[in-house]
């Protein structure tokens, strides 16, 4: 797929890899629109890329989406890319009597149905388009979880699922569905860690490098984007799960014996 000349909506684009991909699909020639949940944080891009059009809005929020949708295609109506980058992760201990049922289903809220969401939202648009295509980032996590942040691992699974089954029922239209799978990335999403919850883990790659692996692949039609130790992931997770689990599961050990004392 052509990476220059689109429309492109991208999700959480205030930081980490949305950010990041922003900044690079604008020097390559494109149209960008990145939306976020904090206003503070869309005026610092806005100001630091004038380039970039900025729209405040909530990716977890049905209403939120459906007027993203009246507002990006009204001003945008030659939009032929989405990708689907807003996240959150955290780490979560299952045994904690804290926080409601609610809360609970936070990740799944916004990386799983928020993502269902836009593409259901989306695609009569983008179906109209001469080209298309769709983004979803998911995770290494999508293929072996990290136990110690249960829920988003399971909404990354979910979402690698999801675009399994979407990629297949828009076979026969001009939409190209990529997932994008990263490796542990040093973006913010990282900050709910402390250091002793990834030691022994591999190093994270650099955002930047992340995005080229994200530019190249799309460039070249490859559907599946795997970078990094998230392809080790894919292939632990069908040959050898069990060993796959157990190899991330130390952090969860540290965290119950807290939870004993």
């Amino acid at each position: 797929m052509k990476v220059s000349g689109n429309t492109i909506l991208i999700t959480g684009g205030t930081s980490g890899i949305g950010e990041e991909l922003a900044k690079r699909f604008l020097t390559l020639g494109n149209t960008v629109i990145v939306t976020g949940r904090d206003a503070a944080k869309l005026d610092r891009l806005k100001k630091e890329q004038p380039a970039l059009h900025t729209i405040q809005s909530d990716a977890s929020d049905p209403t939120a989406i459906e007027a993203l949708y009246e507002t990006v295609t009204r001003r945008f109506p030659k939009l032929n890319v989405l990708i689907n980058n807003a996240g959150i992760m955290r780490k979560i201990n299952l045994q904690d009597n804290s926080g409601d049922l609610k809360d609970i289903g936070l990740e799944i809220e916004t990386n799983l149905l928020g993502v269902i969401r836009m593409v259901k939202q989306f695609l009569p648009h983008l179906k109209q388009q001469s080209e298309a295509g769709i983004v979803n980032v998911t995770s290494g996590l999508a293929f072996s979880p990290f136990p110690i942040s249960p829920v988003y691992s399971a909404s990354k699974a979910g979402l690698h699922s999801f675009t399994q089954s979407l990629r297949v029922q828009l076979k026969n239209t001009r939409i190209k569905v990529f997932e994008l799978a990263p490796p542990a990335v040093e973006t913010p999403l990282a900050n709910a860690f402390d250091a002793s919850d990834t030691k022994g883990g591999p190093p994270m790659m650099k955002v930047d490098k992340l995005v080229d692996h994200a530019i190249k692949g799309i460039r070249r039609d490859q559907l599946q984007i795997m970078p990094g130790f998230s392809r080790v992931l894919n292939l632990l997770g069908r040959a050898l799960p069990k060993l796959a689990v157990r190899m991330a599961s130390a952090p969860v050990d540290a965290m119950l014996a807290q939870t004993k004392s």
